[in-house]
């Protein structure tokens, strides 16, 4: 028996989309121990507090054994070190993603070469996909639940709601 293989999926998860979730359920087959680690992320003005994206991401992956959500603040290096975990799971969705995340790689691997990190491509249905796209179209009332879990679909429409003013 070697030790639990543990990865660390980070994001900010404004909201959780099936997208999201397409990558977790890769990790979760190839890893003993998936963390879905939320960003506290306040500098991107998110549209969920840190405490709702959480619950949100928490209710999404209750059905997956070993996988668990949590909340991160600072540098997610030290966030993985402190879990002991030996990777970081990134999705990859197109091209125009890669420089950015090939960047925060090397940089990572500079601060910590013990840890690597994996890039998942997410099913074709959801290479597209993106919280701000869904929060773009919840926005302009249109229809989202293809995209998110039914339990974040309600939650856009509660927050966009008391959003606008009722």
């Amino acid at each position: 028996m070697g030790r639990m293989r543990t990865a660390i999926y980070p994001g900010s998860f404004d909201p959780v989309t099936n997208g999201h979730l397409d990558v977790v359920q890769r990790a979760a087959k190839l890893f003993d121990r998936v963390v879905v680690a939320v960003a506290n992320s306040e500098a991107k003005h998110p549209l969920f507090t840190l405490e709702e994206r959480l619950g949100l991401v928490k209710k999404a992956v209750k059905h997956l054994p070993n996988v668990e959500a949590d909340a991160f603040e600072g540098l997610l290096i030290k966030y993985v070190v402190r879990r002991k975990a030996q990777a970081i799971v990134r999705g990859l969705r197109a091209v125009s993603d890669f420089e950015f995340e090939f960047q925060l790689a090397l940089m990572n691997r500079k601060l910590n070469e013990n840890i690597e990190t994996i890039f998942m491509m997410p099913k074709d249905t959801y290479t597209f996909l993106s919280s701000r796209i869904v929060k773009e179209i919840a926005r302009l009332g249109g229809d989202v639940k293809a995209f998110v879990p039914a339990h974040v679909q309600e939650a856009l429409t509660r927050k966009l709601a008391a959003g606008s003013g009722g």
